[in-house]
């Protein structure tokens, strides 16, 4: 059974790594996790919420046992093994790419348009 400090040490774990992974801080694992939104996929959140909740319950010796062990650490391991295969270089390296091609699109848009232009005045 997995008691106060176990599971705040994985929470710590994970605050720790969407702080880094994602650049995200919050109050809270909960907190964090909204923040991030969808850069997390469906199933991490969960998993996450479900940490989050372990989190809140372990604060409360009663309500901790109800926590089950199994279902923490398989939460823990499916987020932390999705935010440790993040690579932040990639992620920029793609966003970049997204704005160069948004860019170079409207400027062939505008190029365009100008040449139509100047094909409707009669200068070409």
């Amino acid at each position: 059974m997995l008691d106060q400090n176990d599971i705040q040490s994985k929470v710590l774990i994970v605050r720790r790594e969407i702080q880094a992974r994602l650049g995200v801080q919050g109050r809270d694992l909960g907190h964090a996790l909204r923040r991030s939104g969808r850069r997390l996929p469906a199933r991490v959140r969960k998993h996450g919420a479900a940490l989050a909740e372990a989190e809140f319950l372990a604060r409360n010796p009663k309500m901790a046992r109800r926590l089950d062990g199994d279902r923490v650490q398989a939460a823990f391991d499916e987020v932390i093994t999705h935010l440790r295969g993040i690579d932040r270089g990639e992620e920029r390296k793609g966003q970049l790419l997204g704005l160069a091609g948004t860019i170079a699109a409207n400027l062939l848009l505008v190029v365009v348009a100008f040449i139509f232009f100047l094909w409707w005045r009669g200068y070409v």
